[in-house]
């Protein structure tokens, strides 16, 4: 098993220490209405890893392929079910988890990526997954692609900038009835648990701009 990796704070650029500082305090219920059972479900881990791009800070997200079971063609974080060798689901497994998964998706360096923060972890009803969201700053970035391409339809990085701006904002409205929040970016949508998670960081941060919530983006059956 690879050591722990360390989750620290120091040396982050400025405009990151909001989200490290939100990190500490934010309860579950703040980030979301679905929490985990008390037992059971698959425990998963996302990286959320944030680096400095041409357009200032970015995010980087990924397109799952089409062709999958669950969750197909959603953009999503890397990330993904923790494996035996990750370890305590409780303590360090989610850390090892998310970084592994985002080097098998992404082919990025985890030795690039400083872990600065971990989210109380959260729930996807229709998958039951207990996901640990796991904070990165790309301190050394590398290249990025799309590993495997039967899982993978691409990787890319969002701006924040463009996560901010009102006129990338919506909300979706599921055949089901749920609500949620929503980004239209890089010629995708963003939406399900990924946006949730990126929209509470977005107002914990202080990054939110207002925006036209009743500007509605419907969702098909298949979603």
């Amino acid at each position: 098993m690879p050591p722990a990796p360390a989750v620290r704070a120091d040396g982050l650029p400025a405009w990151l220490e909001p989200v490290a500082r939100a990190a500490r305090t934010v309860a579950p219920e703040q980030l979301s209405r679905f929490l985990p059972p008390k037992s059971g479900g698959r425990q998963s881990a996302v990286l959320i890893l944030f680096g400095e791009g041409h357009h200032g800070p970015e995010l980087l997200l990924m397109e799952r392929a089409g062709s999958l079971r669950s969750h197909a063609g959603q953009l999503s974080f890397p990330g993904g079910a923790l494996d035996p060798e990750d370890g305590d689901p409780e303590t360090d497994g989610p850390l090892r988890a998310a970084l592994r998964e985002a080097e098998e998706e992404t082919g990025l360096d985890p030795a690039g990526v400083q872990i600065f923060g971990v989210l109380p972890r959260l729930y996807i009803p229709v998958s039951r997954f207990v996901v640990t969201p796991v904070l990165g700053w790309w301190r050394a970035p590398s290249p990025f692609r799309a590993v495997d391409p039967a899982e993978t339809a691409r990787v890319f990085t969002v701006p924040v900038a463009d996560l901010t701006d009102p006129a990338n904002r919506a909300t979706t409205v599921h055949p089901s009835g749920h609500r949620g929040p929503a980004f239209l970016v890089e010629s995708a949508l963003v939406w399900g648990f990924t946006a949730g998670v990126i929209d509470r960081i977005l107002h914990f941060a202080g990054w939110e701009r207002p925006w036209d919530r009743e500007k509605q983006v419907p969702l098909d059956w298949r979603s």
